[in-house]
């Protein structure tokens, strides 16, 4: 394989297994998989993590307009730090824990599912945005990473944003 196509390879595969990863926890039956681990704790933890997230990616947002590309990266690797932290979090609850339902009516409940199917959506489109901007930001292929920042940024802030904010709520319907 040409070196060069690599990093496109392993980004597409990893575009493709992490959401394949959590369809498939949102179809097995959850029911201590871990044994009598309590994992009730991690909903509250994704949600500081999503809100960190996103500080961390409106700073980078601020110290790249401002020319402090050291600290702009430092951001940017706190946001990445911190959302894969959340993927692997949600994973582990999700293989452990049941499903919460929404108990919500009225508005509140198309609301509250309007900001999860789109969020869901967009995690799902985030995650090859993300890695290419990653890379073409760490290779210096600035360019590149201007381009695909247009989309990647808006798109992961709104998905940090909005993680945070249905957790908030459903966070009255945990068990």
């Amino acid at each position: 394989m040409n070196n060069s196509k690599t990093p496109a390879v392993v980004i597409g595969v990893l575009s493709v297994a992490i959401p394949l990863v959590v369809a498939v926890l949102l179809f097995l039956p959850q029911s201590g998989k871990l044994g009598n681990l309590d994992l009730t704790f991690l909903p509250h933890l994704n949600g500081v993590l999503n809100f960190s997230t996103s500080l961390a990616l409106i700073t980078g947002f601020y110290f790249v307009k401002n020319n402090n590309i050291f600290a702009h990266r430092v951001s940017m690797f706190v946001a990445f730090t911190l959302s894969s932290i959340f993927l692997v979090s949600y994973v582990l609850y999700h293989f452990q824990v049941p499903s919460t339902h929404f108990g919500g009516e009225g508005l509140i409940k198309y609301i509250y599912y309007f900001l999860l199917i789109t969020h869901i959506l967009l995690a799902i489109i985030v995650v090859p945005l993300v890695l290419f901007s990653i890379y073409f930001g760490v290779t210096n292929q600035i360019v590149k990473h201007k381009n695909i920042v247009k989309f990647s940024f808006p798109v992961w802030l709104y998905v940090a944003v909005t993680g945070v904010l249905v957790y908030l709520l459903i966070s009255p319907y945990y068990a």
